[in-house]
């Protein structure tokens, strides 16, 4: 009798192993295992308190490993029946040995099971599955070492983590500082065209009254000659006028160079006096031009309002020029998109105007577009933010701008209209030069 139950429980035994890690039918589980089993799987999640609990987990675990070849290899470290015989423990230690992806995996399973004697058949009622972890002998009870190691491991990952972080921001900040760099040589450029039909009308005017002049000596000359002493000195006064003339248009082409040197020049952080109304009106012609010299349809009407109370102030004159040149080349832009439309009786209108509130400056920019969606309003400021097609902005150009006139100790604000138009404002605050 008691062969016959050792047999018993080594069968028992023997299919529970074969139950959870090989293929024993399902349908046959119910013979040996018990309706009231309980345990826990080797996940955390993994707590059976019946026996549906049990055939859901054997479901869940060979839906995961079907189709990968799998091997199990399992040895009783210990085994005690007590209870008179009613009741015994197994403890196992094994292998599970696949194949995932063409590469080998073998885990270590470690196994307790309590199988209990009823009715002439032993039945599993409880089991406990672990991955025994350390080394054989090691006194290391609470994996001490262990954790030390991995916070050796972890601190060298954030090491290594934060290098290649300190790589990528260094890079970033040389993009950042090639994007500014471009976005000023764009604007550089939409200068350019508008700067050379600048410098072309002065250079007109000299090349002009020089000719005349030359025709004027040969004419005095001649009224030398005949000794009209008179007729001479009339004409060497025009030629006086004429050299006048010349002096003057040859200072207004020295200032648009001198202007154009500014603004592509490294900027020192230095302010100095400024007559914003001349500032203002130069960066709009220069804009204007500009884009004319792209586009020859291009037009739109210009209205500008200068207060003339408005003294000397001081900032940097090609940082704010910058920061007009690039709102009015914007407002030009959606002028000329809304114009493209046809829309009946629409006339595209830029306007820039300038007031003295006490002792702060505005400057107002406005447009007559379709106005900012209030969808991206918001977001107009952030840099690499743009609505242009790609290729016809960087999106820095009012970001850029923005943090120039936070840098005045200014604001820039915008008020738009949906299908009106939109007006930025330029606030300058106590940029005022001093008398003393």
């Amino acid at each position: 009798m008691k062969a016959l139950k050792d047999n018993l429980l080594e069968k028992c035994h023997s299919d529970f192993i074969n139950i959870c890690f090989g293929d024993f039918p399902i349908r046959e589980v119910k013979n040996s295992v018990s309706q009231n089993i309980t345990g826990y799987g080797t996940n955390i999640n993994e707590k059976i308190r019946s026996f549906l609990d049990f055939i859901s987990l054997l479901n869940m675990q060979r839906e995961e490993s079907e189709g990968i070849d799998m091997t199990f290899d399992f040895v009783t470290i210990s085994k005690t029946v007590f209870s008179e015989g009613k009741s015994a423990v197994f403890i196992d230690e094994g292998s599970v040995k696949m194949t995932i992806d063409n590469k080998p995996i073998e885990l270590f399973v470690r196994l307790s099971s309590i199988f209990e004697f009823e009715n002439m058949k032993w039945m599993t009622i409880h089991f406990h599955g672990s991955f025994p972890q350390g080394e054989e002998g090691d006194p290391d009870t609470w994996s001490v070492n262990e954790w030390k190691q991995k916070n050796e491991r972890l601190e060298q990952l954030i090491e290594k983590r934060t290098e290649e972080l300190r790589q990528s921001l260094e890079h970033l900040k040389a993009t950042q500082t090639q994007l500014i760099h471009s976005e000023k040589m764009a604007s550089l450029g939409e200068l350019t065209a508008g700067i050379a039909h600048e410098i072309q009308n002065p250079l007109n005017f000299v090349n002009n009254f020089s000719e005349v002049s030359y025709e004027l000596v040969d004419e005095m000359n001649d009224e030398l000659d005949k000794r009209d002493i008179e007729e001479a000195k009339h004409i060497a006064l025009d030629i006086k006028q004429n050299l006048e003339k010349i002096n003057h248009h040859g200072k207004r082409a020295d200032s648009i160079v001198k202007g154009m040197l500014q603004h592509s020049r490294k900027n020192t952080g230095k302010k100095e006096p400024t007559d914003i109304n001349k500032l203002a009106d130069e960066y709009l012609r220069l804009a204007y031009h500009g884009l004319r010299a792209k586009d020859k349809s291009f037009n739109t009407t210009i209205i500008t309002d200068f207060d003339d109370s408005i003294e000397k102030v001081n900032l940097i004159p090609q940082d704010i020029g910058r920061v007009i040149l690039n709102i009015i080349t914007n407002a030009f832009y959606v002028v000329d998109e809304k114009k493209k439309s046809e829309i009946k009786n629409y006339e595209p209108t830029v306007t820039i105007s300038t007031k003295q509130r006490g002792k702060n400056i505005e400057i107002y920019i406005t447009d007559n577009g379709n106005g900012i969606p209030k969808t991206i309003l918001n977001r107009i400021f952030e840099p690499f933010f743009t609505t242009k097609p790609t290729g016809q902005g960087t999106g820095l150009g009012l970001s850029m701008s923005y943090d120039i006139i936070k840098a005045h100790n200014g604001e820039l604000k915008v008020d738009t209209i949906k299908n009106e138009g939109t007006t930025f404002s330029i606030l300058l605050f106590n940029n005022k030069k001093s008398n003393r």
